[in-house]
């Protein structure tokens, strides 16, 4: 494929994860699709497919975007070829007590027969990340604000 479909295959893949369409996301996605992720997050390491054993990017970000203002990714195709895409992107989260995380993330994707074969993401700051999601996720922390959120440049408590 020419890179310009290419580069329509990523977008669609973008409107279809802010649209939440997990019937179009499988429509894009190569059978063998792989997904890897910084090793430091919940959801890293190395993933094949939408499913597996281990928490992924949905089951970990679907509860802390509750509205289209957090689902917005803002993808920006940067660079494509006949084999990949570059795309810069925004991921975006709201924890349960108001909590916010933006920060950019760089995504090198393989596109094989019109599908997404193959994904890498690079976060910006993995330990403003981390700790984010430490936050978010960790039952003791929403009832007061915790230390992990202390001092993070991109996460922002609502009070």
């Amino acid at each position: 494929m020419s890179a310009e479909e290419n580069a329509q295959v990523m977008r669609d893949v973008f409107s279809a994860i802010e649209r939440r369409d997990l019937q179009r996301l499988q429509e894009l996605w190569h059978p063998d699709v792989e997904f890897h992720w910084p090793s430091s997050l919940p959801y890293g390491g190395v993933s094949h497919g939408p499913g597996g054993e281990r928490p992924n990017w949905s089951q970990t970000w679907i509860p802390l975007q509750p509205t289209e203002t957090e689902r917005r990714m803002d993808a920006r195709v940067v660079a494509a070829t006949e084999e990949e895409v570059v795309v810069l992107w925004r991921q975006r989260g709201l924890s349960p007590t108001g909590a916010r995380f933006d920060d950019p993330v760089l995504g090198l994707y393989r596109v094989r027969d019109g599908k997404l074969a193959r994904a890498q993401m690079f976060y910006f700051d993995t330990t403003a990340l981390a700790g984010f999601l430490a936050y978010a996720t960790d039952q003791s922390c929403r009832a007061s604000r915790p230390p992990c959120a202390a001092g993070r440049r991109r996460v922002r408590s609502a009070t």
